[in-house]
């Protein structure tokens, strides 16, 4: 993978990879443009800075929100016994049931469910307020009904979470948070 760094506009990174069509990521804040060989990484920028600046918007505003943000100190069997029994309880309401689930400390995510219907929760959500983990739990499960982030998926999750926008930008917060204390 060539790594490249475009020095006219430092506030982004460049990767070109072997890809057919150039993606745009906010990867814990930072933007990565990764590219097709040959394609104009300031091309790019233009095309979607639109998007980019309200992402960047949406970032800085979160960022200020993660100051007044309070860290929960769980002992790591706590946290584990509130997983469990948030996906009981909302395995019910949804009538869906996960095959398994597994703890690891991840970059860049809260949660993910598997193809095989797997679960893994980040450790770092042991720090996080139970209604964090709760919705955290909720968003996952949801996706054993829908997949995909569509307006199937975020209808199911409205169905609970009617502010799940601030659900969301709340968890980015405390992302912010996480990784200032230096615990990732």
């Amino acid at each position: 993978m060539l790594k490249t760094t475009v020095p006219e506009i430092s506030n982004y990174r460049v990767f070109y990879r072997k890809v057919k069509y150039p993606r745009i990521e906010f990867t814990t804040g930072e933007l990565v443009l990764i590219l097709p060989y040959g394609t104009k990484p300031e091309e790019i920028y233009e095309k979607h800075s639109r998007w980019i600046e309200k992402k960047r918007a949406f970032i800085d505003e979160c960022i200020k929100e993660a100051e007044g943000k309070e860290l929960v100190a769980r002992e790591s069997k706590d946290f584990g016994q509130l997983i469990q029994n948030y996906m009981e309880e909302i395995s019910k309401d949804l009538n869906v049931k996960a095959n398994k689930i597994f703890f690891r400390k991840m970059k860049t995510k809260w949660a993910s469910l598997s193809g095989r219907n797997n679960i893994t929760a980040n450790t770092l959500m042991k720090f996080l307020p139970e209604n964090m983990i709760e919705y955290i739990i909720f968003h996952e499960l949801a996706h054993l009904i829908e997949r995909r982030h569509n307006k199937k998926f975020w209808k199911i999750i409205e169905f609970r979470y009617p502010n799940h926008n601030h659900y969301e930008k709340s968890l980015f917060g405390y992302w912010v948070k996480i990784q200032e204390g230096e615990i990732l």
